[in-house]
Parts: C-alpha cells; sequence; structure tokens
C-alpha cells in the first residue's frame, strides 16, 4: 500500500486541499505557515478544515464523487445500467465490458485516494486526543465525524475489493506492510467506529445544510452496513429510529424535490465547489444530443423495466433523440451548468433508501406486511399501486424492483445488490460476453500487491 508516500502529516494536506477550492463551509484567517504541526488542532476553524478537506476528497476525487470516475457512473456501467457510448478503449469501457485488470490505473487511484483519506481521518482522531483547546462538544463533533468517514471508507472499499486492511493509525511504516482482513473482522471494526461515531454526534446538524452528518445520518448508514451483513434486526432497529424523527425529516412526495438542496428527506449530501455550482452526477449523467460520445446513456433494458406508469421514468430519466434514435440519460439532477446560486447538491444518504432497509430487515424477519408497507410507501411517490397479499419471494421480487428503480445511478446500489441477492450472473451473464463470477470484485491493484506483499493474495481469477 502506498500509504507510506503520506509521509507528511495531515498539516501539509489541509492547506494543499484548501487552496484548490475544497469547501467553503469553513474560514481560516491562519497563513499557510501556521497550518503545520500543533497549530490545526489549537483553533476550532482549522480543526474543521481538516475535516472539511475529507469530505471535498469525496465529492471532487474519489469513491462517491459524482464524476465520471465516481463509483456511481463505473459501477452503472459495470453493472446493467448504463451503456457506453465511445471509441472502445479507456477505464469506463473497460468497466462496461468487464475487462478491468489487476494494472487498470483507476482502480490504483481509487486505491490510493481513499486509504490516504483515511489516513487524514487517522491523523485527525489522533490529533484530537492530544488537544486541549479545543472545547469538549467541538472535540465530540470532530472526532464522531471523523470516525463515520473512516468507516464510510472502509465499506466501500471492502465491498469493491472483498478482504481489505483496515486501518486505524498515521503509522505509515506499518501500514505499509499492513495485511487484509476478512468481512467479519471488517464489520467488527466498521460497527465499532459507526457505534462511537453515534454516541458522538449530535442529533441536530451544525450546518443548515446537512453537509455534515449528525447522528442519524450515521445511524442510517450503518443500518445498510447491517443489511448487508444479514444482521437485520439491528437494521431494523436503526432504521425504526431514524424514520421515527418526523422532526428532521420528512417525506418528499414531489419527485422533482428529493434531490434539492433543501429537501427535509436527505440526511447528508455533499455541497459543490462554489455558490453558484451544482452537481457533479449532472455534468457526468446529463447531454444534450445524441450519441453522447465518452458519455453513458441508460440502457434500453433498464428503461423497459420500469413498471407501466411509473413516474421516475417521467421525472428521474430524460430522452434525446436525433430523429433516429432515442437516447435516455438519467434526470435527478437537473442543473449542468452553474446557477444564480446552487440548487442540488449530491445527496449521499436520503429517506427512500431507509424505507426500502426497513423492507428488506422486516422481510427477512418475517413481517411480509410491514415490508409491502414500506415498499409502497415508495412506489406511491412513483405513482404505482399498492402492494398486497404477497408471499416471501413475491416480496423479494418488489424490493429488488424497488431499489433498482428508486436508487439507479447512486453510488453503486443497483451492482451490490445484484451480489447481496446472487443474481449478478444471472442478470448480467446475457448481457456481458466476458462476464466471469470472479467479476463480483474488483483485482487488487497490482501496483500495491507489489508495493506490500502482505496484501496478497491477489483476488481470485485475476
Amino acid at each position: 500500500m502506498k500509504i507510506q508516500r503520506t509521509i507528511y502529516h495531515l498539516y501539509l494536506l489541509v492547506w494543499s486541499l484548501l487552496i484548490s477550492g475544497c469547501t467553503d463551509f469553513v474560514e481560516t484567517d491562519l497563513p499557510p505557515s501556521q497550518l503545520t504541526g500543533e497549530a490545526v488542532f489549537t483553533d476550532r476553524a482549522t480543526a474543521t478544515a481538516a475535516l472539511a478537506n475529507i469530505y471535498a476528497g469525496l465529492r471532487s476525487q474519489t469513491l462517491i464523487t459524482g464524476g465520471s470516475r465516481g463509483i456511481g457512473n463505473l459501477l452503472g456501467h459495470y453493472a446493467d445500467e448504463l451503456d457506453h457510448y465511445g471509441d472502445g478503449i479507456g477505464t469506463i469501457y473497460n468497466f462496461n465490458i468487464h475487462s478491468v485488470l489487476a494494472t487498470e490505473p483507476e482502480l490504483a487511484t481509487l486505491w490510493n485516494n481513499s486509504y490516504n483519506l483515511i489516513y487524514a481521518c487517522n491523523s485527525i482522531l489522533e490529533g484530537l486526543e492530544d488537544s486541549t483547546a479545543l472545547t469538549e462538544l467541538d472535540r465530540q463533533q470532530l472526532q464522531g465525524e471523523a470516525l463515520f468517514l473512516r468507516g464510510f471508507i472502509h465499506f466501500y472499499l471492502s465491498q469493491l475489493f472483498g478482504d481489505i486492511p483496515y486501518v486505524t493509525r498515521t503509522d505509515y511504516r506499518g501500514n505499509a506492510q499492513v495485511g487484509k482482513l476478512g468481512s467479519s473482522e471488517i464489520y467488527e471494526l466498521l460497527v465499532s467506529d459507526l457505534e462511537r461515531a453515534i454516541d458522538l454526534l449530535p442529533e441536530t446538524y451544525v450546518t443548515p445544510d446537512r453537509v455534515r452528518v449528525n447522528r442519524y445520518a450515521a445511524m442510517a448508514f450503518l443500518a445498510r452496513a447491517a443489511l448487508y451483513s444479514g444482521d437485520w434486526e439491528r437494521a431494523l432497529t436503526l432504521s425504526n429510529d431514524v424514520l421515527d424523527r418526523t422532526d428532521l425529516y420528512s417525506w418528499e412526495e414531489d419527485l422533482d424535490h428529493v434531490f434539492l438542496k433543501g429537501s427535509k428527506g436527505t440526511l447528508w449530501q455533499l455541497k459543490p465547489v462554489s455558490s453558484e455550482g451544482n452537481t457533479l452526477e449532472a455534468q457526468t449523467f446529463v447531454f444534450e444530443s445524441g450519441p453522447p460520445i465518452n458519455q453513458g446513456a441508460l440502457t434500453q433494458s433498464f428503461m423497459d423495466g420500469f413498471a407501466p406508469g411509473d413516474q421516475r421514468a417521467v421525472h428521474w430519466t430524460r430522452d434525446i433523440a436525433n430523429g433516429t434514435t432515442v437516447w435516455h440519460h438519467p434526470y435527478k439532477y437537473k442543473a449542468n451548468a452553474p446557477t444564480g446560486s446552487s440548487v442540488e447538491y449530491s445527496v449521499v444518504l436520503r429517506l427512500g433508501e431507509l424505507y426500502l432497509i426497513r423492507a428488506e430487515a422486516r422481510m427477512q424477519s418475517g413481517d411480509l406486511d410491514g415490508a409491502m408497507a414500506d415498499l409502497n410507501k415508495v412506489r406511491g411517490r412513483a405513482v404505482l399501486s399498492d402492494l398486497e397479499g404477497l408471499d416471501r419471494m413475491g416480496v423479494e421480487a418488489a424490493l429488488i424492483q424497488e431499489r433498482r428503480y428508486e436508487l439507479f445511478t447512486e453510488f453503486g446500489h443497483r451492482w451490490f445488490d445484484l451480489k447481496r441477492f446472487q443474481k449478478a450472473g444471472e442478470v448480467l451473464g446475457p448481457l456481458k460476453p466476458n462476464w466471469r463470477e470472479y467479476h463480483l470484485l474488483f483485482p487488487m491493484p497490482q501496483s500495491e500487491l507489489l508495493a506490500n506483499p502482505n496484501l496478497n493474495p491477489q483476488n481470485d481469477g485475476y
């Protein structure tokens, strides 16, 4: 692992990201020469700036960035959501045809950018332990957010690569030789980080635009992690606790309001770089003419799968025609250019997913009526009729369908669902000639295996 390249401390990272326009939810008057050493953690503004850079890294650089190299786009191509239009070369094309090799540069970039953010989380946690200048409330807030973000990033890495290191320190020499952990060990550490975050974070948001996580955002994400690990009881309890907070969150009945920056159904979102900017998702997915060269369009099989009358097809997709051919692009985010002030932020966690988490947890616990009630909540907004009288298999089929059309092109949900429900081969085999079962995991980056032999063996098949 090339974490050893991050020999410099968080303090230099703080400044390099601050001058790149990482965020404006905090201001600091300290010059670069003072953004070193203990100064970062003797001032609330600079300590918050250090944390802000991690959010900015997720938004602009890696994993959940809405840009073309984010997992919303990459996994949309890897699964059955997006078709690639271009010259048949490059990273996105390789993902689309399942020809991702261990030498793919984008894998190494994703890996290293993610672990550098984890390193920054650990630097913050260690710096806060030694700081006596901040109030206890400020320290708890920052610790809670850093723990959440550390768990959040590890979760996605484990979903993509399988067994991975779970790094909790800044000792770069030790990190350079760290070994992989199995899924049960990763889940245990993930739960520990998120439970500690939940204990430390406040119930209310510290910013009105919900760009920093609170306790309920952490609970919602832990509910997802529990669901993926088969911990139905924990997933059910946590989703109930969040959905019960109707004073903080409310269901948006209008599909066109779900992804606006002021939506009360949002638990956590990422703020654009500038005050007049909007989302990278809109820049990535929206096109005005076809064919969408070097972009993706929604697959015909995806479009054909919408239930008759599903209003998500009307409000969350858009048709582009050239007179003979029609292409469709995601249209959840509509503002693909600057506006007078930002109208859309990148929504990471929202109530739509939480109702689906609870539906699945109820189904797995035998409460089919409760599961259908939650599915009907989501279906109702799409103007679909209520489900009733389904057996266990019927509820599961309906759940997979609702997850597919509620969460499409959002951070790889469809791909992870195909894996979790063991349907990847069934669905992708007929669509992807290169499909192989070992594609359920990405290869470990070859450069990382060479740098740290303890990461061996390579994932099967690569």
